[in-house]
């Protein structure tokens, strides 16, 4: 008599899980000074992440090989599975304030901002890479989790990316 019981129950748990959409970001906040990463979908944080930003420091970055994560608004503009990570998500930098300020100072702007997991190899790591600064700007998650936010983030995604 169980069976008969537990059957129809999974059978109904089963369909109210798949029924279950999944909410992909409809943008992205970095906090520098917190070391996290909200996505967000209707303005209401759906995940939140601990980040490791720039070995530069929290400044703003000013120009290439410092080291710094930029500061301002950008948008996701590409995906590359195949890089020197698990994964990357190539943020808009620069925009155009950041190439003013580039020019102003007479230096080239940079590039290559991206939001990605470990190097090749080097997963294994884990939540252990946060423990210090060490990106030559980008913003570093774990394996798990770039592959996490890789399948909620769509190439247009807006990024913001504060103090």
């Amino acid at each position: 008599m169980r069976l008969r019981i537990i059957a129809p129950l999974v059978l109904v748990a089963s369909l109210a899980c798949a029924q279950q959409p999944t909410v992909h970001a409809d943008s992205i906040l970095i906090l520098k000074k917190d070391h996290a990463l909200e996505l967000l979908a209707g303005g209401k944080v759906i995940r939140t992440y601990k980040v490791a930003p720039g070995s530069g420091g929290l400044a703003p970055k000013e120009r290439e090989g410092d080291g710094r994560t930029p500061e301002g608004h950008y948008v996701i503009d590409s995906r590359t599975a195949a890089s020197h990570y698990h994964k990357a998500l190539h943020i808009s930098y620069p925009n155009a304030d950041d190439r003013r300020r580039a020019a102003g100072l007479g230096v080239p702007p940079g590039g290559a901002v991206m939001i990605h997991g470990l190097p090749r190899g080097k997963g294994f790591v884990g939540p252990a890479h946060r423990l210090y600064d060490w990106t030559l700007g980008c913003i570093a998650v774990t394996d798990a989790e770039i592959d996490e936010i890789w399948s909620l983030v769509p190439v247009g995604t807006p990024v913001e990316i504060r103090p």
